[in-house]
């Protein structure tokens, strides 16, 4: 099949993880369909050429490496513009990237100056004769629909979590681009980028997920949330609407509908009740664990495991658990 291009998302020159993931999902489609190559493009201040180990790791055949001064935070025109550039002067059947925040504002930009079809928030990719089939979940995640795409070049976005990568190394080789318009020129500039608590894992990256909700009873008790975290070491704090409002919580912690979409490996639900809208932030995820005292509460009905108790006494000794085996292991 055509090669893939990859939007290889960075935070300055550091590469994050729905890039390894757009990457990996990208050289599964072409390993699965007869071959191709799959050029991941970057976008950075400086140092792209260092970039090519980390993402052939991951399957990238060819970093396409574009350097600007002006690339330090998002431009996201000069992105589009030079993404959509590359895009039409190579045999490319797809444009892949993550459905994070730069994906989000990226993926219709790119979609509108290629005249291409365009599926965002997607699960599965797949080629089938001369389209591309996609699923992507709808109404809050209730339902997952199967979309069809028809045209010589598509372009998507992929659910933070849906894709893992995988390592599928490729001796990668480094392009430079130049951009296709001054990231200087941008009408639209990032000010300033406000971060959430250093060495905090970020919600869309973490393999674990702890979320907490009123069934904590009070702001104080979310430390035994913390403390389950911690005991895994892995993973990170997440939190209803409900306790967002009340200020227990930042707002940057909220999951659900108008929150974080997330689709970690373990969501442990901490005292939710389960409310459409908090469902539809995480239905996703591989494995669901609820803990709630009412057995009839609604997370029950989404959740691969339970348990019926007060969250206040079962939390400790959960975490007490994920302690000792974490020692033996």
């Amino acid at each position: 099949m055509p090669n893939i291009l990859v939007f290889a998302e960075t935070r300055g020159s550091a590469l994050r993880k729905v890039g390894f993931e757009a990457v990996s999902a990208a050289r599964a489609l072409v390993d699965a369909n007869g071959g191709g190559q799959v050029h991941a493009f970057c976008a950075v201040p400086s140092g792209g050429a260092a970039l090519s180990e980390q993402l052939g790791k991951f399957g990238a055949d060819i970093v396409l490496a574009a350097e600007n001064p002006g690339f330090a935070n998002f431009a996201r025109e000069s992105v589009a513009a030079t993404l959509a550039e590359r895009a039409r002067s190579g045999s490319y059947r797809a444009v892949l990237m993550g459905f994070s925040a730069q994906g989000r504002d990226l993926a219709a930009r790119v979609a509108a100056k290629l005249d291409a079809p365009v599926a965002t928030d997607v699960t599965e990719i797949r080629i089938s004769g001369d389209s591309v089939v996609v699923k992507h979940p709808v109404y809050a995640n209730k339902v997952i629909a199967t979309l069809q795409l028809d045209g010589p070049l598509v372009v998507l976005s992929t659910r933070p979590g849906a894709f893992a990568p995988v390592e599928s190394q490729r001796n990668a080789t480094t392009e430079s681009l130049t951009p296709a318009s001054d990231p200087a020129a941008e009408k639209v500039v990032v000010k300033e980028i406000q971060e959430g608590g250093k060495g905090k894992i970020d919600l869309g990256e973490a393999p674990v997920i702890i979320a907490g909700g009123r069934g904590l009873k009070a702001p104080e008790n979310f430390k035994l949330v913390e403390e389950l975290a911690a005991a895994f070491g892995n993973a990170a704090v997440g939190a209803t609407r409900a306790v967002t409002d009340e200020g227990w919580r930042p707002h940057s912690d909220q999951i659900g509908q108008t929150g974080r979409q997330v689709s970690p490996r373990l969501y442990i639900a901490v005292g939710i009740s389960g409310a459409i809208q908090h469902l539809a932030g995480m239905r996703s995820s591989k494995t669901i664990v609820a803990i709630n005292k009412d057995k009839e509460a609604p997370i029950f009905k989404v959740a691969d495991y339970g348990v019926v108790g007060d969250v206040l006494e079962v939390v400790p000794a959960l975490t007490q658990a994920v302690r000792e085996a974490k020692a033996s292991g």
